[in-house]
């Protein structure tokens, strides 16, 4: 089982993962689209990585914007690096 971050651990990842921030106690980023087909593309691949990682983000799709949350439901809800490395893997999906 994943390992929750440390508060450490947590205050770092905008170091690392600078458009990603914490919302209620989730890893969040937001990302714009060019278009509706692009944001869907974007989920396509998004959800490819997550099947091969078995771990999986909410995925929320307003038109163009897409609403990203990651947290480990088997570390109870908690960050983990499972959360930091699929966070990583969506940066090089999404540019």
């Amino acid at each position: 089982m994943a390992e929750p971050l440390t508060g450490e651990q947590i205050a770092a990842l905008h170091a690392d993962l600078p458009v990603w921030r914490i919302e209620e106690g989730m890893l969040v980023r937001d990302v714009q689209a060019p278009s509706f087909p692009i944001a869907i593309d974007y989920v396509v691949a998004i959800s490819a990585a997550a099947e091969e990682m078995d771990h999986h983000p909410d995925i929320d799709i307003r038109w163009r914007h897409l609403r990203l949350a990651l947290v480990t439901h088997s570390a109870g809800g908690r960050i983990t690096d499972l959360d930091v490395a699929l966070a990583r893997r969506i940066d090089d999906i999404v540019g």
